[in-house]
């Protein structure tokens, strides 16, 4: 794979406070985007490929490293370097910064795609319900479509091309971020996830919003610190996020949390003053 290498003028020098988790830098090149705010070796122009599959986000270019987040299927990843069987470069959905196997990238494709929702899709190998069943996809993933009879769309490009889904499943209009959110409820934790199959807190804020149709930063401190409104506790309502350093939660009312956690190892609902005990502390409240 080749990226095209700018080679910068300067010598390399200080990387200035950009959060390296969503900004492309390192001590030796950057993306070409950043040439104004750090000074680096070289900057490169990103080669948008998408994921041909389910696949983690990884901090480090082996497969054993921990993962940082997760690339559903036909969500575009912005190559800036590769090696060691890995790409590194950054999500395109929310810009956030790892490693993901090569082998699980294909190319980019043009127009436009829809996303798989309210929840996750079988495909059919006919356009029919009683046909056979040869895989799935994650509420969120990207695909590309055309028409296949009065119920069913049949995928034309990406995962599971050739294959048919029901109209159904394909994402129309506005959506509740948290009925989204709340149909994770049961799914197992697992740090890094976005889907169904496993999920961390951020997470499932994450992918809720952006099935919703609103921008998403990927950690629990970026999802706080883009909520603009403070909340007091009297006020609380449906719909706000409470944050402890390392974790975040949605209220489903002033005394209810739905959150992705480590303790119950599941996605669940519970009292938020459960959650408080546990913590020791008081959460931040805040609203989008």
């Amino acid at each position: 794979m080749k990226t095209s290498r700018i080679t910068g003028p300067r010598e390399a020098g200080p990387l200035g406070p950009l959060d390296p988790r969503d900004h492309a830098w390192r001590a030796d090149l950057a993306d070409l985007a950043l040439a104004d705010r750090v000074a680096v070796a070289s900057y490169v122009v990103p080669m948008e490929m998408r994921a041909l599959r389910q696949v983690p986000v990884l901090g480090e270019d082996r497969a054993d490293a921990v993962a940082v987040s997760e690339l559903l299927p036909g969500e575009g990843f912005a190559v800036l370097d590769s090696g060691h069987g890995f790409a590194w470069g950054y999500s395109t959905a929310d810009r956030y910064v790892g490693h993901v196997a090569l082998d699980a990238l294909g190319p980019a494709l043009p127009g436009k795609s829809a996303r798989i929702g309210p929840g996750d899709a079988l495909l059919f190998r006919e356009p029919a319900i009683k046909s056979e069943v040869l895989g799935a996809l994650p509420l969120g993933a990207r695909v590309q479509c055309a028409d296949a009879g009065a119920n069913f769309v049949r995928l034309t490009a990406g995962p599971g091309e050739g294959l048919h889904l029901h109209r159904r499943h394909i994402l129309a209009g506005a959506a509740d971020w948290v009925e989204i959110a709340l149909s994770f409820r049961g799914a197992p934790y697992r740090w890094g996830g976005r889907s169904r199959a496993g999920v961390d807190c951020s997470g499932l804020i994450q992918i809720a919003r952006q099935v919703a149709g609103h921008g998403c930063r990927r950690d629990s401190d970026m999802i706080f610190a883009d909520a603009p409104d403070e909340v007091a506790p009297a006020d609380a309502r449906r719909g706000d996020i409470a944050w402890w350093p390392g974790h975040i939660g949605i209220l489903l009312d002033a005394r209810t949390l739905l959150h992705a956690n480590a303790h119950w190892m599941a996605c669940v609902v519970e009292p938020l003053a459960d959650v408080v005990a546990r913590a020791g502390a008081e959460p931040g409240l805040r609203r989008f």
